[in-house]
């Protein structure tokens, strides 16, 4: 790959975040239903080694709408773990077993696609009719939340537009994070911005 070719790859993701905000700010948008009255979650994926300069749009977008409000599903993980007492014993087994040892634990812990996921439940809790919720923290929390399991069970809990941050490709069936783990199909959110 040439310098200008990847300096034209460069441009691209700064171009698509850009349009970011004049989408969000539509009517259409907002009014969290679309024309077949789908609900209202979308998708902006993107290059994973794009992932800093997403973020720190994020946080311009934040800035910019007072009604976004940012989840990180890692930051909810961590909370959640700590509160509960377990974040340390987490660690510790870890240490002693490795890290495949502790997957199952903390998803029985975040009580996962239960009626009680306190992912869910914290998202649930967290936004007001009037708000926007930016789902993020996709790839730091893979494999122990994967993005399709959260966007199905938010569907009936939440019910206002939500733009999840993907490092990966949708393609509008499915999800492929990291642009390597195909993660599961997911057919009802729409693609924000076409890359």
């Amino acid at each position: 790959m040439s310098c200008i070719e990847k300096v034209g790859e460069r441009v691209n993701i700064y171009e698509r975040l850009d349009r970011i905000l004049t989408e969000i700010s539509k009517k259409e948008f907002r009014e969290n239903r679309g024309t077949g009255n789908e609900i209202n979650f979308h998708i902006f994926d993107y290059d994973p080694k794009d992932e800093h300069i997403v973020r720190g749009h994020i946080d311009f977008l934040a800035k910019q709408m007072s009604c976004i409000k940012i989840f990180d599903l890692y930051d909810i993980m961590l909370n959640t773990l700590c509160e509960r007492g377990y974040l340390e014993k987490v660690f510790q087994m870890e240490a002693t077993k490795g890290s495949e040892a502790v997957i199952n634990p903390i998803k029985k812990t975040l009580r996962l696609t239960l009626p009680n996921d306190q992912i869910v439940q914290t998202i649930k809790n967290g936004v007001t009719d009037d708000d926007i919720l930016f789902l993020t923290g996709v790839g730091k929390v893979f494999p122990l939340i994967r993005s399709h399991t959260i966007l199905n069970n938010l569907h009936s809990s939440i019910n206002v537009p939500l733009l999840m941050f993907f490092p990966g490709t949708y393609d509008g069936l499915s999800l492929k994070l990291f642009d390597e783990i195909k993660d599961d199909n997911y057919y009802r959110a729409f693609r924000l911005i076409e890359r």
